[in-house]
């Protein structure tokens, strides 16, 4: 199943929904998730938030919580095995084996607390990093994987 297809599945139904771009911005594809969610201002529903989380995603958990959203999308660079760029869904469960930990608490703990908070749906979209070395740029395989997310997810909340 595609990506689009995937997540098109999962947003069935949302009624809110936050995006939270996790990332490292001085560690090259590492900082994919912020690339995302900054493209996505202003083109996605008022329902939608919109968090930059950085590498302290768990200080947005109030946040979060505050907006009561039915479904939680984290975005960050993961470790799956395809190759640069490749993205897919990863659940919960599955994150401590995939997920770079550029993060101070583990993103699977992340997950939890939201989960516990707000009873939301929790997914992670993962991207295949190339290069998360420290004061590298975003490599071209991945920027162009942002932009492709970044319209598909566009795509979607707006025709829902």
């Amino acid at each position: 199943m595609k990506l689009k297809e995937k997540l098109e599945s999962w947003l069935r139904g949302y009624s809110k929904l936050v995006i939270l771009g996790v990332g490292n911005p001085l560690r090259g594809d590492d900082a994919l998730g912020i690339k995302i969610v900054r493209l996505l201002r202003g083109k996605v529903p008022r329902r939608v938030l919109l968090i930059e989380g950085g590498s302290v995603p768990e200080n947005f958990i109030r946040k979060i919580e505050l907006f009561a959203p039915s479904h939680v999308l984290l975005i960050d660079a993961a470790h799956f095995g395809g190759n640069p760029g490749d993205a897919d869904l990863i659940s919960p469960e599955q994150i401590i084996g995939v997920v770079i930990s550029t993060h101070t608490i583990p993103l699977y703990l992340t997950t939890e607390l939201i989960r516990e908070f707000t009873g939301a749906k929790i997914m992670l979209l993962g991207v295949q990093p190339k290069n998360v070395s420290l004061g590298e740029e975003i490599s071209p395989e991945v920027k162009e994987a942002t932009e492709n997310i970044a319209r598909t997810i566009v795509e979607i909340l707006n025709n829902t």
